[in-house]
This record gives C-alpha cells, structure tokens and sequence, in this order.
C-alpha cells in the first residue's frame, strides 16, 4: 500500500511538471515561406515539446511556443531547418520562418530538337511567352533607350513604325480569319457577295471584340461575332446600293 501511495505521488507530480512545462508556453503563429513564396504542407516539430504542426495553403500554422524551444521544419524539395527560439523571436506577433529549396545538380542535361521540353511544360511560366513580330521588335527597338525614343520620335519614325505595327497586326487577323472561315461560309451562311469578302472581313477586324476572340483563338466567340457583324454589314451594303 506504502509504494502504491509513493508511485501515486510521483505520478502527480510528474503530471504537475508537465502541465506547467505546457503551461509557460503561448500559441504563436508562424509563417514559412521559400525564395518569397508561402509554402504548404511543411512539417514543424517541436522537439522541446513533442509537438507538431503542418503548414496550410498559404504557409501559416499555430503551435504553443516558448523561448529555447527546438523547432524542426522539413519538406520535400526544401532543405530542413532546425531552429532555436529566441526570446526577439518571439516579440513579434508572427513568427517568420526563411527556408531554401533543395537543388539537386544534374550532371548532364541533353534536349533532342524534337524534344517537346518547354519553359511551360516545366512549369518556369504559365503560358507560353510572347512571340513578337518583325514590326512589334522595330517599335520596341525605337522606343527604347535613353535617345532612341525622343530622336526617334521627332523623326517621325516612330509614327511610320506604329503604322506598320497596325498593319502587321491586321495581316495577321486576316490570316486568321483565312484559316477559321472558309469561302463558302461566308458566301452560304453569312449571305456576304464573294466580290466584298475581303471587304467584309477588313470591317470585321476593325471591331475590337472580334479582334480579341481572334487573338485569344475563341472559334466560338469569333463565330458569335462576325454572324453580328455579318447582318450589320449587309445592312449596310443594300442601303448604299
């Protein structure tokens, strides 16, 4: 009965140490990211206490916190960080947490011209980037520097460049339009004279709306578009006939 009482004791007071270890800290928020970017789905484990926590989508997480607790964050593809808490680590109302991504070197990288291995099939962008035209390169080229674009600009270069931009730009509508819409389309379903088709689709590249559905590649909306376009230009014909 005697060592019962002292093994009940002791577990009380162990008990009692554990409370007020737990006791002394306070919840604290914190916040990982890597290269500037929230990082989800990292692991934190306080070694001190034998806590953990994982990091939501946008990088935060809460764990009770004290000074000279250890803490340890791992992820795939960062490199884990073990951090010891100061007490100026903990004056601010969110803890901020700097990891860095693990690189892996490659040895040899062999790309075949057939490879379709892109900056946006590898996730480096997220569409592909802009390819610009002969006349879009000559504009830039004209409106850059510190001299260029106002020796340019008196010149009137500048101004010839921007209408050889737009005429490009139409160029390229057109072959669009050639592309999507057959002849037939336009002399059957949008009743257009074969003799002003080419009229037609210059009206057709003027309107704004229609344009865009043509540079975004929308077959829908630029169908939509030019059977609108296709009534007020007939419209217009019979009147000045």
């Amino acid at each position: 009965m005697k060592i019962n009482n002292t093994y009940l004791f002791l577990l009380l007071l162990l008990c009692q140490f554990v409370f007020c270890q737990n006791n002394d800290r306070k919840e604290f928020c914190g916040f990982v990211r890597a290269d500037s970017l929230s990082v989800e789905g990292v692991n934190i484990v306080n070694e001190t206490s034998q806590k953990y926590a994982v990091t939501d989508k946008n990088g935060f997480f809460l764990l009770f916190l004290k000074e000279g607790d250890v803490l340890v964050f791992s992820a795939v593809n960062l490199v884990t960080l073990r951090k010891k808490l100061q007490k100026s680590d903990l004056d601010n109302p969110i803890l901020q947490i700097q990891m860095q991504i693990e690189s892996i070197p490659l040895k040899e990288v062999i790309i075949k011209e057939d490879s379709k291995i892109s900056a946006e099939n590898l996730g480096i962008l997220s569409k592909p980037a802009k390819k610009y035209t002969v006349a879009e390169r000559r504009l830039y080229t004209a409106r850059s520097g510190l001299l260029d674009r106002p020796l340019n600009w008196m010149s009137g270069r500048t101004k010839q460049l921007r209408k050889e931009l737009a005429v490009s730009e139409k160029e390229q509508l057109m072959a669009k339009m050639e592309y999507l819409f057959e002849e037939n389309f336009y002399i059957e379903t949008l009743k257009i004279n074969k003799d002003y088709i080419r009229d037609f689709q210059l009206y057709c590249i003027d309107n704004a709306d229609f344009a865009n559905s043509l540079k975004t590649k929308n077959k829908t909306l630029s169908k939509f578009y030019i059977i609108t376009l296709a009534k007020n230009y007939n419209k217009i014909t019979v009147y000045e006939n």
